[in-house]
């Protein structure tokens, strides 16, 4: 196995803000695409099933190489 399968929904409020939940780590495409089939009348989750997003994750790779910037936004926006 090169790769994971990771589910997660995604809910953007606005343009800067997102909330994203990882629903789990699936070893292959379709026990991902189950996964959605599985969850997606429960409550948050049917609200938004476009929320929906499955990605690819390289095994044995480092991620964040460059390390990252911070950005906060105050309530106002």
């Amino acid at each position: 196995m090169d790769s994971v399968y990771l589910l997660w929904h995604v809910r953007a409020d606005d343009p800067y803000k997102e909330d994203a939940k990882l629903i789990g780590v699936y070893r292959s495409q379709e026990s991902a695409d189950a996964a959605v089939l599985r969850v997606k009348g429960q409550p948050g989750f049917r609200d938004r099933p476009e929320g929906f997003e499955v990605s690819v994750y390289p095994l044995d790779k480092d991620h964040w190489t460059e390390g990252f910037v911070s950005v906060r936004y105050d309530e106002e926006g």
